[in-house]
């Protein structure tokens, strides 16, 4: 199965692969500017997660699991110099999916599950039947 074929939207915006698949880290571990260990809130605790988040698939969990790593709220996806930003996307129950990180180009990276790593525009992955689109938008002070 193609990227293209589960993200449409990135046929049409662009985007570039970045590093070879692998199952040693996944989207939130990415975000996190990680990519030694596997990021879930899943209850068994055989992933990692911060000590203070809820184990749990919410967005709630995650706002927490973030704002542990310095993140708050932010309503814009456009670049902000001095500032790093991540989008979490939400499925049509708003569970969170996915997350992207934006990169001083002002484009944004992801990790695609056991996949790939790519570089994208904001809305490339926004959409997808696997990941939804965006549910909420943080950054920190660099």
């Amino acid at each position: 199965m193609s990227i293209e074929s589960v993200f449409s939207h990135l046929r049409a915006t662009g985007y570039t692969i970045t590093s070879p698949a692998t199952p040693d880290y996944n989207c939130v571990a990415w975000a996190a500017k990680e990519n030694d260990r596997w990021w879930w809130p899943d209850p068994s605790g055989t992933s990692y997660w911060p000590e203070n988040a809820p184990r749990e698939v919410t967005l709630d969990a995650f706002l927490v699991a973030f704002a542990a790593l310095g993140f708050g709220i932010c309503s814009s996806d456009v670049f902000e110099p001095g500032f790093e930003k991540i989008a979490i996307y939400v499925n049509a129950q708003g569970e969170p999916t996915h997350i992207s990180r934006q990169l001083n180009s002002g484009r944004w990276t992801s990790k695609l599950g056991l996949s790939v790593d790519i570089e994208h525009r904001f809305d490339g992955l926004n959409g997808s039947s696997l990941y939804g689109s965006v549910g909420r938008i943080l950054r920190r002070a660099l």
